[in-house]
C-alpha cells in the first residue's frame, strides 16, 4: 500500500471520522463531469446559453470570480486538511478553523467553485447543474449530520445551534 492513502482508506481506519454517504463521491464525481461537459462547451465554442454574458462587464465578472475560486480553494485546502491532517483522540465534534464558521466548508467549497465559474461565463446550461449540486450537497449534508447526531448527540446539536449550516451566523442562537 502506498504512503498516501485515498480519504476512504483513511476513513476505514480513522475511527475518529464518522463517515459520509456511500454515493457521495462518485455523486460529486458524476455532477463536476455534468458541470464541466456542459459548461465548457457553452463557454468556449457553442455559446448557446451564454448571452447573460453580455449583460456585465467582463472585468466585473472575472473579478468576482477569481475571489469566490479563492474563497473555494481556501475553504477546500483548510476544511480537508483539518479533517484529514490529524488524528482526534478522543474523537469529537470539528470545531476549529474554517469549521467554527460553517459546518460544511468543503461542500460549500464545491458550490462556490461552480459559481465562480459561473461568474467567468454564464452558461444556463451549466447553471442547472449547479442548482442541482446544490440539492444534491444539500442531501449529504443532512444525512452526514443525522450520522453526527448519532454520534455525538447533544454536542452536535449544540454546535448546528451555534455555527450555520453553510451561511455564517452573525448571532449565536
Amino acid at each position: 500500500m502506498s504512503r498516501k492513502q485515498p480519504h476512504k482508506e483513511k476513513q476505514r481506519h480513522r475511527p475518529d471520522l464518522t463517515g459520509e454517504h456511500r454515493l457521495s463521491d462518485a455523486g460529486q464525481a458524476i455532477l463536476a463531469f455534468l458541470f464541466a461537459a456542459s459548461w465548457i462547451p457553452d463557454t468556449f465554442f457553442l455559446n448557446y446559453t451564454t448571452f447573460l454574458n453580455r449583460y456585465g462587464p467582463p472585468a466585473v465578472r472575472i473579478t468576482l470570480g477569481a475571489v469566490i475560486l479563492g474563497l473555494s480553494g481556501f475553504l477546500a485546502a483548510k476544511g480537508v486538511s483539518i479533517v484529514f491532517g490529524e488524528k482526534r483522540e478522543p474523537p469529537g465534534v470539528i470545531k476549529e478553523g474554517v469549521f467554527s464558521v460553517v459546518r460544511h466548508p468543503v461542500y460549500l467549497s464545491e458550490i462556490l467553485l461552480y459559481l465562480g465559474l459561473l461568474f467567468f461565463s454564464t452558461s444556463l446550461i451549466a447553471a442547472v447543474i449547479w442548482v442541482i449540486a446544490i440539492g444534491f450537497l444539500y442531501y449529504m449534508s443532512r444525512y452526514e449530520e443525522r450520522l453526527l447526531l448519532t454520534r455525538f448527540g447533544e454536542e452536535y446539536e449544540k454546535y448546528m445551534r451555534e455555527v450555520g449550516m453553510w451561511f455564517p451566523r452573525l448571532r449565536k442562537r
